[in-house]
């Protein structure tokens, strides 16, 4: 993983005059931080409307459901905006000790809570962007250009370089936009692919993987009556119900309650029947607790929900002075939590790309910087990819290519290390801190992991 150390520079000389960033989103917002470091001005076009207030944005439309910042990377948010934690907790976000605070309800039964110091903040998808974005607009590098969305690319004469946008303003008028660097940070819906083809380049080949999942959110006040050893609550999908939910703490003492299902198994947004869809969980402890909760808003289904992975890394030709990021590349399955933490990463592998050309002569820091960009960030997205897909890869419904044995293995491995951390907590902490990304996935095979699921597994086979 790229450990590029992020500082801001105060110096007025950079490198470039312009940089364009298209999306306003998490991944658009923490680029366009990065690319002050290196550009005089940096212009995000958005387009939806932007207020001071955190509120749902068309552009986002699963923001009424639960976002996970990972531990992974709520430290590289910090790292890019120094401080901007405590402007969280400012915000009445609470803080989450996912071994102590938490109450994981796994297939085997509950996993041991205890203090690890793995700790992060919960908030609303709504509030974390709108705190990013006050510490852009206290930038005087960034302009935000609202209500106005993009509609094409600019190329220069030879077509071998973007030099700029078309941007439709909200009244319907278009202007030109040029820059020395564009990021599309628009979202799942990206019009790179038809953009590129426009001007002679190929589209992208695509890899999708679909388990038919949906979920639907209400908010809830915390009850004050509730007397509980968790702030957090997830219960996990057991076999052969594809059900799973969350409750997840948020600003201003509130719950988001989130219940997700899989193989076309959608939770409903009717009252009486959202209820019951709680009920069938194989744990009645968070049909209980929203029971003695007073709902504070509407319910809010989403099932857009497939994994889709753009392999721009593959391309024969890319154009220069270009990059993809976050969901424009690759979206998830929102149930895992991994995209907001694979954009800011993102952000810190553009930042290592561009400081390392920075020492070359000017007309020769962006040349072949798109391509080593898409390639770096595709292995930084295989580190999520194949374990979100794997576990989608379970419903006997998921569409996609066929697992491979490696796949197939991770299952059952997977399978092995969460019923082994309802009994360990080494286990069920390694589990933990490999799923918010701060470990990598290897750590699960550690001796004190791996002999204990061998053993788990002889004693199984032999009761067969």
């Amino acid at each position: 993983m790229l450990q590029s150390k992020v500082s801001i520079s105060t110096d007025s000389h950079r490198l470039f005059s312009h940089a364009i960033v298209i999306g306003g989103g998490i991944a658009g917002l923490l680029s366009a931080q990065i690319l002050t470091k290196y550009f005089d001005k940096v212009t995000i076009v958005e387009r939806d409307i932007l207020v001071s207030e955190p509120y749902h944005r068309r552009g986002v439309p699963q923001s009424h459901h639960v976002h996970v910042l990972l531990k992974r990377g709520q430290q590289i948010l910090e790292q890019v905006f120094p401080g901007i934690e405590a402007d969280l907790l400012k915000a009445n976000v609470p803080v989450i000790d996912w071994t102590a605070d938490v109450q994981w309800l796994g297939t085997g039964g509950c996993a041991p809570q205890f203090t690890s110091g793995l700790t992060t903040l919960a908030c609303s998808r709504n509030l974390l962007e709108l705190i990013i974005r006050r510490r852009l607009a206290a930038n005087d590098s960034i302009v935000f250009m609202p209500s106005a969305s993009v509609v094409g690319l600019l190329m220069d004469v030879n077509k071998t370089n973007v030099d700029g946008v078309r941007v439709q303003l909200h009244n319907k008028s278009q202007i030109s936009l040029h820059s020395d660097f564009i990021v599309d940070a628009s979202g799942r819906n990206s019009s790179a692919p038809k953009w590129l083809a426009e001007f002679g380049y190929p589209v992208p080949q695509e890899t999708i993987v679909d388990s038919f999942s949906g979920y639907a959110s209400r908010w809830y006040e915390r009850p004050d009556s509730l007397s509980s050893e968790w702030k957090c609550l997830y219960v996990d999908a057991k076999s052969p119900s594809t059900r799973s939910a969350v409750i997840y703490p948020a600003e201003n003492d509130r719950w988001i309650v989130t219940l997700a299902g899989a193989g076309r198994d959608y939770p409903p947004t009717e009252e009486s029947e959202f209820l019951s869809f709680a009920r069938g969980l194989h744990s009645s402890v968070l049909s209980k607790a929203i029971k003695e909760a007073k709902p504070v808003s509407s319910i809010c289904a989403y099932r857009g929900m497939a994994n889709r992975l753009r392999h721009y890394e593959k391309c024969s030709r890319f154009p220069g002075h270009f990059v993809i990021v976050g969901d424009a590349v690759c979206s998830f399955n929102p149930v895992y939590g991994q995209g907001m933490t694979v954009a800011a990463s993102a952000a810190l592998i553009l930042d290592y790309c561009l400081k390392h050309r920075s020492s070359k002569q000017h007309n020769q820091i962006l040349a072949g910087l798109s391509q080593d960009f898409q390639k770096k960030l595709s292995r930084e997205i295989s580190k999520s990819w194949y374990m979100t897909t794997g576990e989608d890869f379970r419903w006997p419904e998921t569409k996609g290519k066929t697992p491979t044995l490696a796949t197939q293995f991770t299952q059952l491995y997977m399978e092995r290390v969460l019923s082994l951390s309802v009994e360990s907590e080494y286990a069920h902490q390694c589990f933990l801190e490999v799923m918010h990304r701060v470990k990598p996935f290897s750590t699960l095979f550690h001796p004190r992991i791996s002999t204990q699921v061998l053993k788990q597994t002889i004693t199984q086979q032999k009761k067969k």
